[in-house]
């Protein structure tokens, strides 16, 4: 483990050394990026520092439908919700299935965000199908999240194409697909609606593609409703305004740098050459492995990765290369050349 006393970029600084990083979740940089930073702050002085208010009070702030409609349409939903945070989002379609006796099937690895820690989840998606063709005609849900870093759900989430889903609700942790999957960052949410499930909600981060600290919801409106009529909704404090505010208005931004990432993403697929390393999803720019070797040959030259037991102490060592848009095209090339030298017997 290494600590840092900032927030790190494309390079970190380690025992006064600096190391090229491709790891972390800041796909498209906007943390660090000064614009957007600007824009943060205008909106800060704007909206204040946070809002501790119910959504639910008399006193409301336009900005937050405002915004929620923004998102609905970038995504394609009837709706958007937003939270606090995409925990929190997750946590509340959670209870609220559980409340109404929903029976729930979720895939490998699903977020627990959308669980507890009594829930059983699959061990492979063949067990999962297995099972759920029991219940041709009963009302179930699948619960999964869109990017698995395995590549068995995006981009063509093969196998719930193979299944029936007339009875069947969706409900999709997006958080690593929002602003960086889908046509201008719109995520899974269209894809997976044209599968033409009975119900479809997608909850997400907003940390990650779009480097702010709140959560999101999307679904159609019934469900929405459903959804803002609870106590958790009611009761919690909402995303900071500011936070909002500055998706919007850095439109230009996200859009810049969106496509910078899809040009870091296919300089390394086409110079890397020992892909069999990796697991990934096409079109996204995480590559998992399980091969310490690998990562401390990274490190002894020069690049530091993603590599830690997640989500607890007790679980596998996550091991993953994240390109972003911060990299320059000779990060990059380096990352590949450096691997491409890697013997992996």
């Amino acid at each position: 483990m290494h600590i840092l006393n900032e927030f790190p970029g494309r390079e970190v600084k380690i025992e006064d050394k600096n190391y090229l990083y491709f790891g972390g979740t800041s796909y498209l940089g906007l943390q660090t990026n000064m614009a957007f930073q600007a824009l943060y702050l205008k909106n800060m002085k704007r909206y204040g520092t946070g809002y501790g208010a119910s959504r639910k009070s008399n006193i409301k702030l336009s900005v937050y439908d405002e915004v929620e409609h923004y998102l609905a349409h970038i995504v394609g939903s009837e709706q958007c919700m937003t939270m606090s945070s995409g925990y929190l989002a997750g946590q509340l379609i959670y209870q609220y299935l559980c409340k109404n006796d929903h029976k729930l099937f979720y895939a490998p690895q699903t977020h627990s965000a959308l669980s507890n820690e009594m829930t059983n989840k699959y061990a492979t998606i063949l067990a999962m199908i297995t099972d759920l063709k029991k219940f041709p005609n009963q009302e179930k849900v699948i619960l999964l999240d869109s990017i698995d870093f395995n590549g068995q759900h995006y981009p063509d989430y093969h196998w719930l194409t193979t299944i029936p889903l007339q009875h069947t609700t969706l409900v999709v942790d997006d958080s690593h697909g929002i602003g960086i999957t889908g046509i201008n960052g719109s995520g899974s949410y269209r894809f997976l609606q044209s599968l033409n499930p009975k119900n479809l909600v997608v909850s997400c981060s907003l940390g990650k593609g779009y480097g702010i600290g709140a959560g999101a919801i999307f679904g159609a409106n019934t469900m929405i409703e459903r959804l803002r009529d609870t106590e958790m909704y009611g009761g919690s404090s909402p995303a900071a305004p500011a936070a909002l505010a500055t998706i919007k208005d850095a439109e230009h931004i996200i859009h810049k740098k969106q496509l910078v990432l899809q040009k870091n993403l296919t300089l390394f697929t086409k110079n890397v050459q020992l892909p069999s390393l990796f697991k990934f999803s096409t079109g996204h720019p995480t590559f998992s492995f399980q091969n310490e070797q690998l990562t401390l040959y990274l490190e002894k030259n020069g690049i530091i990765v993603t590599n830690f037991r997640y989500p607890t102490c007790n679980d596998a060592v996550m091991s993953r290369i994240v390109i972003s848009a911060l990299h320059t095209a000779e990060d990059i090339l380096t990352l590949c050349d450096t691997i491409n030298r890697f013997d992996p017997s």
